[in-house]
């Protein structure tokens, strides 16, 4: 097999248009899903967190049942079996623009998988901040969702912000696997291309590259969030993009390694 180095280039630098259009609904199932995704895994750490014993139990089967069971079996029950079992059926409709019934079930598929990781998130985020300050918020007169609101989320975002922006990372790559329900994403739209023109691998490499570029610019997006919030609070910035995809550090970041010993030698003098 010889790698053909200009369709590789044409494809990656011209990309066609249904490529386009993959990556860009692409773009929109990941964005629309962590959107509504932080929504519903707000109200399931909360619901976690309630001191009403059902809706504790609700959330914890809710995340046990979702991150027991793999996300592509999730997508499968979701658009065809609930359709073959006449439970429910994602209809095609149109609200300015046509919206498929798969990009629906896709969108509604990845939210409810990643809501469950998201609630482990805000559950840690929330309980990372002492007690003590609720407590005496509610001293103060406010109320505990007052207290909430301008006491406990404003501290706890910043602490969560790192493992989110992990998770909708993950996300985005895991929209590749909804070309099993039809829905034309990039992945889809690449898996198309090399059956038609036999260019498999080069093709392939265009979708990973591609990837790569999705996950980056998030990477530097995350890292501008990280710092905004740092400075609002005071601390000082988080690690820079080079450092985090590279792993670079600047000679006064390499710190020598403690001796162990160090101190029971002290101690013994």
């Amino acid at each position: 097999m010889i790698f053909d180095w200009d369709y590789f280039w044409g494809a990656l630098l011209t990309p066609n248009r249904s490529f386009l259009n993959g990556l860009s609904l692409t773009v929109l199932i990941s964005v629309v899903a962590m959107a509504l995704a932080l929504i519903l895994g707000l109200i399931i750490a909360l619901m976690g967190r309630s001191r009403f014993l059902p809706l504790r139990v609700i959330a914890s089967l809710y995340i046990w049942v979702i991150r027991g069971t793999p996300l592509l079996v999730q997508l499968v029950i979701l658009y065809t079996g609930f359709a073959a079992a006449n439970v429910f059926r994602f209809e095609d409709v149109t609200i300015g623009v046509l919206i498929k019934g798969a990009v629906q079930a896709a969108i509604v598929g990845l939210m409810l998988n990643e809501s469950a990781y998201i609630s482990e998130i805000v559950r840690g985020g929330l309980e990372s901040i002492e007690k003590g300050q609720t407590e005496a918020a509610l001293s103060l007169g406010m109320t505990p969702l007052a207290a909430m609101r301008w006491i406990i989320v404003p501290q706890a975002v910043r602490v969560m912000v790192p493992p989110l922006g992990n998770s909708f990372n993950g996300l985005m790559k895991s929209t590749s696997i909804l070309s099993i329900i039809g829905v034309a994403e990039m992945f889809q739209i690449g898996s198309t291309m090399a059956s038609s023109t036999f260019k498999a691998f080069e093709i392939f490499i265009v979708v990973a590259l591609y990837y790569l570029l999705l996950t980056t610019v998030w990477t530097v997006i995350q890292t501008w969030i990280e710092n905004w919030l740092n400075a609002k609070a005071g601390l000082p910035r988080a690690e820079s993009v080079w450092k985090r995809l590279f792993g670079m550090r600047s000679r006064r970041d390499r710190v020598a390694p403690k001796n162990p010993l160090g101190d029971l030698e002290g101690a013994a003098a």
